[in-house]
């Protein structure tokens, strides 16, 4: 059975899931939608989705789930929890879980879902909020190859990257060691050019060195000249959320005793960051925050004519 012929339900409308819930409606998929705020739900039932009740009622109705949700904490309560999705959801019922979370929830997630009869696939997302409003997200994805080409409509209608990384786990995994690198390199680029703000080095021509050498990277080259080099640091992917992957990835690691003294060290000035106001902020942002703590102007690329 495939995607196109089923109900799919959708819990959690936050800045990722609704653009992607909305994706899917215009792309023709028949969704019930759930989330804890009205606002969201409204917008999607204009667009032409069906809210549910509670998510009783949509565990009923569907049978494909998609959840999008801040932590593992809220995966194991509205899908294995008393009352949540595995027991009001009908045999075979497959849920999706996009939210990045510990691998040790998504392993349950996977064996509580063979266990009671159902399917489970991980698929986290790669890139930012407005990636998912316009449809063009990317996903890595733990599966058994039966439900991965099930659910595979649903993913291209939501994104344009898809990636199959192997059985349940493995997208859950890969998310943790992309994410890594890409706050990582964010933290780095913030004291590099907090430090050319010092220098007092004009940022276009720094930019332009950089480029041209292996010290670039795809969030100072490709993200930064949209956010906070432009001066917006509307979160696409806030400091508070990147602190939590931090965390997640710590965590992780530690259980398979591998070290990660830098990833430590990020997490503390992330820490820092949100102890001084900031976490709501685009992670890119972590270059506003060490310019205003050592009192330099912040790094702003100039306006083009």
């Amino acid at each position: 059975m495939s995607a196109r012929d089923e109900t799919i339900g959708f819990i959690g409308l936050g800045a990722m899931g609704r653009g992607m819930a909305a994706n899917c409606v215009r792309k023709g998929f028949k969704l019930v939608v759930h989330d804890i705020r009205p606002e969201p739900v409204e917008a999607l039932v204009e667009l032409g989705a069906t809210a549910a009740k509670d998510i009783a009622d949509l565990a009923r109705q569907c049978s494909i789930i998609i959840t999008v949700l801040p932590s593992g904490k809220e995966v194991t309560e509205i899908v294995m929890g008393p009352g949540g999705i595995f027991d009001h959801a009908k045999p075979g019922t497959l849920v999706m879980d996009l939210s990045t979370v510990e691998p040790e929830t998504t392993d349950r997630l996977h064996e509580e879902a063979r266990r009671r009869g159902f399917r489970a696939v991980d698929a986290p997302i790669g890139r930012l909020a407005w990636h998912a409003e316009r449809g063009e997200s990317l996903f890595m994805v733990g599966a058994e190859p039966e439900d991965f080409e099930r659910v595979k409509p649903l993913l291209e209608a939501m994104g344009t990257t898809i990636h199959h990384c192997g059985p349940g786990g493995t997208g859950t995994r890969t998310k943790l060691v992309n994410n890594y690198l890409a706050i990582i390199s964010c933290q780095l680029n913030a004291e590099a050019l907090a430090l050319a703000q010092r220098f007092g080095l004009n940022l276009e021509k720094t930019l332009e060195v950089i480029h041209g050498t292996t010290a670039t990277n795809g969030q100072l080259k490709i993200n930064w000249p949209n956010k906070v080099l432009a001066g917006d640091t509307t979160p696409g992917f806030t400091i508070d959320l990147a602190h939590k992957d931090l965390s997640l990835i710590i965590g992780a690691a530690n259980a398979t005793r591998v070290p990660m003294p830098v990833a430590a060290a990020a997490r503390e000035a992330f820490s820092a960051a949100r102890a001084r106001g900031y976490g709501n902020q685009d992670f890119s942002a972590m270059v506003d925050v060490l310019c205003d703590l050592v009192q330099v102007e912040r790094a702003r690329l100039k306006k083009q004519d």
